[in-house]
């Protein structure tokens, strides 16, 4: 079979290093199904075929000639429309931006190029990354492929989407509030946010600027890491044992408090069933708290806001009739931050920077869920959670924004499917600097999982 949609990208390169299969025919395949499935998920907005059927062909003739160049080589993924790809369109999902032609790759484009990687297309998002769950979009919204009915998550939706239905091997994403992690967890996938500034943004829509990351969704977590590495430039010629599982247990601190005060009820049964899973594996289960973790969601806003209206505030004053109203409205709010209060909220990073590293002393990464909620139904305002009405994007965004202020290493792996049918997701944070430990740890936990 030249194309199966839940086969990782271990494989697929380990059958074109063995010649069971070419490039052209997985990039075709992959291609065929984004026409079939697309209409229905609205995860691409550009596909770019005939680029992809050029790069395959040429990739095979390399492998044919020298062998592949490492297992990247001949594989076809995507890229959220915030990334730049030589010559095709960089939107953002925006009209500001529809006739934005990019004029070289985006850095982490052309290591991924460098690396052999094919070219799907670009993906569906959150207009200019500034929401959680795909729909504010010039492009429509993307859905999710568990339930056409409920948000694949966002920002990164349509690459979230992408992956987990078969729409190529895997999709580079960005993430600055939660924006791979989020629809990582809501869709099923592995989605990875490295530490803040390890890989570049050159060539990168910003939304804001001290708190953006680039990072993969994939569908294993040994996939994130052959991403990743290409990314950070790291050698093409990957040894197996570099992305082994762990040889012990980890001990893992689980989050309590803050991080488990409002769980949807299936959220929170999936969860705890995983920790007794990963406990029973062997893994240490100790309880950690982050005392200073309530004062995340103004920190983030107070950093957040006023860095994207400064990038957006020519293009706000002029056209503001260009925008999505729901992100022309958040855009404006950000002209309510003054200098004090970004200051403070700068220094209130640090803060959390520091409580969030004495959380994890003693232990190899610290677990909470990803989502305190399952794939809302698109189009919901708030939901009731013990109690309190919260509005979706706050409760999207509440157990992942944390990480992206203070700058740790943070994933998110499939633990479970809830009663409707919906993935849950576990976040495991890592040390500052650490992501490959962090990697090694999630290899672990997946296979636990499993």
């Amino acid at each position: 079979m030249p194309f199966q949609p839940s086969e990782t990208i271990l494989s697929a390169a380990a059958r074109i290093a063995a010649g069971a299969v070419s490039s052209v025919a997985l990039t075709e395949a992959a291609l065929s199904r984004i026409a079939e499935r697309n209409p229905a998920l609205n995860a691409f907005i550009t596909v770019t075929a005939d680029l992809a059927l050029e790069q395959a062909r040429e990739a095979d003739r390399e492998i044919a000639a020298r062998g592949p160049r490492g297992p990247l080589h001949g594989i076809p993924i995507s890229l959220k429309d915030l990334i730049d790809l030589a010559g095709v369109a960089t939107t953002a999902a925006s009209r500001v931006l529809r006739d934005n032609l990019a004029h070289r790759d985006a850095v982490v484009v052309s290591r991924l190029r460098e690396a052999g990687a094919v070219f799907l297309g670009k993906t569906n998002l959150h207009e200019f990354a500034f929401g959680t769950t795909s729909e504010d979009s010039a492009y429509g919204p993307v859905r999710n492929p568990h339930d056409l009915a409920r948000s694949p998550g966002g920002s990164s939706g349509g690459s979230a989407a992408a992956v987990a239905d078969g729409l190529g091997y895997g999709s580079i994403g960005t993430d600055t509030g939660g924006s791979i992690r989020i629809p990582a967890a809501a869709c099923g996938c592995v989605g990875l946010k490295p530490t803040l500034g390890e890989l570049s943004c050159e060539g990168v829509v910003p939304l804001s600027w001290s708190l953006d990351h680039v990072g993969p969704i994939t569908r294993s977590v040994g996939d994130a890491w052959l991403l990743y590495d290409a990314m950070r430039g790291a050698p093409r010629l990957l040894p197996a044992a570099k992305h082994a599982i762990a040889t012990r247990p980890p001990r893992l601190g689980v989050l309590g408090g803050y991080f488990t005060e409002l769980l949807e009820p299936a959220v929170r049964t999936s969860f705890d069933a995983a920790v007794r899973r990963l406990a029973d594996a062997g893994a240490g289960i100790e309880r950690r708290e982050v005392a200073e973790a309530a004062r995340t969601p103004a920190t983030y806003l107070r950093i957040q806001l006023p860095e994207a209206t400064a990038y957006h505030a020519a293009t706000l004053e002029r056209e503001p009739g260009w925008y999505t109203p729901a992100v022309r409205s958040r855009l404006e709010m950000g002209r309510d931050v003054s200098a004090v209060d970004y200051v403070n909220a700068r220094r209130d990073a640090l803060v959390l920077r520091d409580a969030v590293d004495a959380a994890l002393q003693g232990c190899e990464a610290l677990a909470l869920p990803t989502l305190p909620i399952l794939a809302p139904p698109l189009g919901s305002g708030g939901m009731q959670l013990e109690g309190e009405s919260v509005p979706v994007r706050v409760l999207m965004l509440r157990l992942t924004q944390l990480f992206d202020v203070t700058g740790h290493p943070a994933i998110s792996l499939p633990c479970g499917i809830a009663g409707p049918g919906l993935p849950v997701g576990l976040q495991l944070v890592g040390r500052r600097d650490a992501t490959p430990a962090l990697l090694q740890v999630a290899s672990w936990c997946e296979r636990a999982l499993e």
